[in-house]
């Protein structure tokens, strides 16, 4: 799961999640103010801290009790946490976030006449990992970021216009700035799909130029059901130190796990986001020895075989003998 300190939190930001769970990102995002800001923070700050700076909508009533309960252990006195459907029509909220965290519903379909026409009107679907997105889209200011998680198929689905009428949204009408391609086992127990992470800006006029594409293979556990502790295979700390310093992956080979990619060549690609449409795999040649040597150590091979045998048997019969 993506760290608050990933999209470089701001202690005066009103922060979402509109499918908060157990208001785990929430919690991370208040973690990362503390640990960075704490000394500095004046009372107003405090006091935006304590409530109103963070925001959290579930369609599960118990989930809304338990995030309340812990933002409140987290000294977050009075968060707002709804018992609310964000896509549906009762949910008027718009351009007033700046930092979206959430990791949406990756399967399933709402019925249409509920469907917010805001929504409608950046993607005709019902499928929700789209109408989330485009929901993050309406409830950020301009200038606002988000960080979310998406199934796989969004990235390049292309059985339905709607996939690519929401990629072509990010890219062309915001600032898609990052992917990053969770392998499938990251959310097991629960759920063997693969993820990724989209980065973008809402600004409603453009401005994708390089998208920042990465691709992890292991997040510090392993991807079986038991996701125990695997250190040796965690690559969320070279991706928070490269996100820091993307100027460095100028240079990035295509054959790396992480490169810049221009708009251009997504816009060439049809709005495709798999990493394979960017990635050049690297062949490696292996020699292997002339025929006739093989054919020969198999010769020898089969003559050893055949003195073995003899021996067993003779081994075999004397014992008989005896």
């Amino acid at each position: 799961m993506p760290d608050a300190d990933f999209i470089i939190c701001i202690k005066d930001s009103v922060f979402i999640d509109p499918a908060c769970g157990t208001a785990g990102f929430l919690i991370s995002a208040a973690e990362s103010i503390r640990a960075n800001y704490e000394k500095k923070m004046t009372e107003d700050e405090w006091s935006m801290f304590s409530g109103e700076q963070f925001t959290g909508f579930d369609t599960d009533q118990t989930m809304v009790r338990i995030s309340a309960m812990n933002l409140l252990l987290h000294a977050i006195d009075h968060p707002d946490i709804r018992n609310q459907d964000s896509l549906s029509r009762l949910n008027t909220i718009r351009d007033k976030f700046d930092l979206i965290l959430a990791n949406p519903p990756f399967t399933g379909s709402v019925d249409v006449e509920d469907i917010d026409d805001s929504l409608k009107a950046v993607v005709e679907t019902k499928q929700t990992e789209l109408l989330f997105v485009a929901l993050f889209l309406r409830m950020l200011k301009l200038g606002g970021r988000c960080v979310c998680i998406v199934p796989n198929g969004v990235l390049f689905h292309s059985n339905s216009k709607a996939y690519r009428q929401l990629r072509a949204e990010l890219v062309d009408n915001q600032r898609l700035e990052a992917i990053i391609y969770m392998p499938s086992g990251v959310f097991k127990p629960y759920s063997g799909v693969s993820t990724a992470i989209l980065v973008f800006t809402k600004t409603d006029a453009g401005g994708t130029d390089k998208v920042w594409l990465y691709n992890m293979e292991g997040d510090g556990y392993t991807l079986d059901d038991k996701r125990d502790s695997d250190e040796k295979h965690n690559d969320i700390p070279d991706i928070l130190e490269r996100w820091g310093n993307l100027d460095t992956e100028e240079q990035r080979a295509r054959t790396d796990k992480s490169f810049l990619v221009p708009k251009s060549e997504i816009v060439e690609n049809d709005y495709d986001f798999s990493f394979n449409k960017y990635a050049e795999t690297k062949y490696e040649r292996i020699e292997y020895p002339p025929t006739e040597e093989i054919l020969a150590d198999l010769d020898d091979l089969n003559r050893k075989m055949t003195e073995s045998l003899a021996e067993l048997h003779k081994m075999l019969g004397g014992a008989q003998n005896d």
